[in-house]
């Protein structure tokens, strides 16, 4: 690894540099790690090629390109001692980041980034901390979305919480897109039906193998996909879902399986990986916390038809062996060369998946 730059570069890794441990693809695919970010979670590229990354505990936001001109990607703090600055987005130049309770946007940002800039607070969010991350990304329609969890692990929530929302990007005129949603961190649309996917983690403590978590689809604005009354599209709250019937509610296009913690996701747009991989869905699994045997910690692959699933399989595996964890996958995002990368909160990594 070579000497860092004295404050303006945090760290670096060559295109070659392999993992630390072995990460399973499937034949014909080579991981390699292609930047180190400390506490990497969502991602989103600017115009000119940069890869910004949010984060959670670190409260810092990441930029990386070729600083130095070497032919390998340098890692640069933007900004920090922010509010748990997980959701990021790109549009008109203008990067956006979500903290737990604001929305800032930083203008101008890819010919700015030797800078020091002071963001624009554009909007708020409710304030609670409790899946307080806030995933956002630009629709089809030129819209904000923001994800809004609900406080707690499963109550009734109250107003503007547990839904997805979308706005101008200003943060003005609010609408609901999906409501019922317990804990979303991943939202992406269809590059052909432009209508929006997102995961959702379900609920704790009803025991290790209930509820999965789910992959949605939004096909009517407004729809109600069950939280708290129905969980998994056919699992009734014992609390919450007295009285009411999991058919009243918007069910599930895929179960992940329960805790598996579902979190970013990526339509493969790309064209360097084979043919059958077009428009498949890659899905980051971040992995369980609290199961007495641990769940998740993989990349799996979607195949999709239209706005149905036909099949869930693992992609990339290797972040967990036996009990004992390597890496916690939290992101996906397609490159321009066709790459997927993918970002590890817990080593810091941000993978690349080619073909050899």
């Amino acid at each position: 690894m070579r000497a860092l730059t004295l404050l303006a570069l945090l760290s670096t890794a060559a295109v070659a540099e392999e993992p630390k441990f072995a990460i399973s693809a499937p034949p014909g695919f080579a991981v390699s790690v292609w930047a180190n970010a400390p506490n990497a979670r969502s991602m989103v590229w600017g115009d000119k090629g940069t890869l910004f990354v949010g984060t959670k505990d670190k409260g810092v936001v990441y930029a990386v390109r070729d600083f130095n001109g070497d032919g390998f990607p340098d890692v640069k703090v933007l900004a920090k001692d922010l509010r748990e600055p997980t959701g990021v987005a790109f549009r008109n130049k203008a990067l956006y980041v979500a903290t737990i309770e604001t929305l800032l946007r930083f203008d101008d940002i890819e010919d700015n980034l030797e800078k020091t800039l002071k963001p624009v607070k554009v909007t708020t969010f409710p304030s609670e901390g409790w899946h307080g991350w806030r995933e956002i990304g630009f629709g089809p329609d030129d819209k904000l979305y923001v994800a809004i969890g609900a406080p707690c692990n499963v109550c009734e929530p109250k107003e503007g919480y547990a839904v997805i929302l979308k706005m101008n990007p200003d943060g003005t005129e609010r609408t609901t897109v999906a409501k019922g949603v317990r804990n979303s961190v991943g939202i992406t649309w269809h590059p052909t039906t432009r209508r929006l996917w997102f995961t959702e983690n379900g609920r704790d403590m009803m025991g290790d193998d209930k509820p999965e978590d789910e992959l949605n689809v939004v096909l009517a604005e407004g729809s109600n996909f069950g939280f708290p009354a129905c969980h998994q599209g056919d699992l009734v709250d014992p609390e919450f879902g007295k009285g009411k019937k999991c058919s009243d509610y918007v069910a599930p296009v895929a179960k992940l399986g329960p805790h598996t913690a579902a979190l970013g996701l990526a339509f493969y747009t790309g064209k360097s990986f084979p043919k059958e991989y077009r428009g498949d869905l890659f899905i980051a699994l971040h992995g369980s916390w609290n199961r007495s045997k641990k769940s998740g910690y993989q990349v799996v692959r979607a195949k999709v038809d239209g706005d149905k699933v036909t099949k869930v399989e693992p992609f990339l595996t290797g972040f967990l062996v036996g009990e004992k964890t390597l890496g916690r996958p939290v992101d996906v995002i397609v490159a321009s060369d066709g790459a997927l990368l993918v970002s590890d909160d817990e080593t810091g990594n941000i993978y690349r998946v080619a073909p050899k």
